[in-house]
């Protein structure tokens, strides 16, 4: 094993986190920060074009490959859960819908302990990410690196699902990442000039260059090493070869909901009785690593139209064809569209 490399900082997972940490961090020139990534780099043209979504999900080379485990909780289903394993992580996979989140949230979230994280708390972070295209307002950002734009293919059908959202008594909101989301609305999306922005493509590329900033792609990370149980590095893996990277100040771990319990149990960190059952001695015992994950199931409705709509006209006049070059692909124009165009929002109250 070659000789350990030392950092100001380690972060391990290139997603939105690690992609904003990354930058923000090495914007000092005397911080040194390394960022591994299992994955490669995120230039391939179908991750570009927002028509590509439909053709990389489920392909290892951008997508960890998970699954659910059957069981009660998903009614004994094995269930795809896409996690992104690239630079820029889900948000260099995903469907390019831009949602914040609802408020109450938030405030729920301050409320049960987690200081810092209120609405208004976290609402000048929102603001300061974002280039939303009316520009800066009390709720909206107007200069920041991920540009979020309306739907532009405005389409009957979904006209349609919006009045009849409102005739059943919900409101219409013209911006549901604004003062109410509750309601139906044309959807956000992170679209810039036709093609997909990132957290990747707003913040770490503008900052690849520093040289106090070291990205290594392919790179698996291990474990953390822990001395007198203080992180202190990691280990990871790369073309066949273990390596140690060692943080003078901080190691910080940007996996995503997976990946993140996952390292820090094959560090032993986490439940004692869980981690002796996996053959892994405990180190600091941390019961609940790993459980209470909470996710939200996309549940897709298929229906028949009685003739085609905009967005597959756009697609059949000039359809690219199945052997077009990547180069040529950023330039097929209807592959810029995306074909879903609507969100609703129904607000129910719950008990903290």
């Amino acid at each position: 094993m070659a000789p350990a490399q030392v950092f100001d900082y380690v972060i391990v997972g290139a997603g939105s986190a690690g992609c904003v940490l990354a930058a923000r961090l090495s914007a000092d020139p005397a911080t040194r920060v390394l960022l591994l990534e299992a994955g490669g780099w995120d230039g391939h043209p179908l991750i570009r074009v927002p028509l590509g979504v439909g053709r990389i999900w489920g392909f290892d080379r951008f997508d960890w490959g998970y699954t659910a485990e059957s069981g009660a909780a998903t009614g004994n289903r094995s269930i795809e859960m896409a996690r992104g394993k690239l630079i820029g992580g889900s948000n260099s996979i995903n469907a390019m819908g831009y949602i914040r989140g609802h408020r109450d949230d938030y405030d729920r979230w301050s409320r049960q302990g987690l200081a810092g994280w209120s609405y208004r708390d976290v609402l000048p972070y929102f603001k300061r990410s974002e280039s939303w295209e009316d520009g800066e307002s009390e709720y909206r950002g107007g200069s920041g690196p991920i540009f979020v734009r309306r739907t532009k293919d405005i389409d009957p059908l979904y006209e349609a699902y919006i009045a009849a959202g409102v005739a059943a008594g919900h409101p219409y909101t013209e911006d549901y990442n604004g003062a109410d989301q509750h309601g139906f609305a044309w959807a956000q999306w992170t679209i810039r000039a036709g093609l997909r922005d990132t957290t990747a493509r707003g913040y770490l590329h503008p900052a690849r260059r520093r040289r106090n900033l070291t990205i290594v792609t392919h790179a698996l990370a291990a474990r953390v090493v822990l001395e007198h149980r203080r992180a202190v590095g990691v280990d990871y893996l790369r073309r066949g070869r273990r390596a140690t990277a060692r943080a003078a100040r901080e190691v910080i771990l940007c996996g995503g909901a997976v990946n993140t319990p996952q390292l820090l149990m094959l560090s032993g960190i986490g439940g004692p009785d869980h981690l002796r059952d996996m053959g892994i001695a405990p180190v600091v015992p941390l019961r609940g690593v790993g459980g209470n994950l909470q996710d939200h199931y996309s549940t897709g409705l298929m229906h028949e139209r009685r003739e085609p709509g905009p967005f597959v006209r756009g697609h059949t006049r000039r359809s690219p064809g199945r052997r077009l070059r990547p180069r040529l692909l950023r330039r097929y124009r209807p592959g810029h569209r995306c074909a879903k165009r609507l969100h609703g929002f129904r607000q129910d109250r719950f008990r903290d």
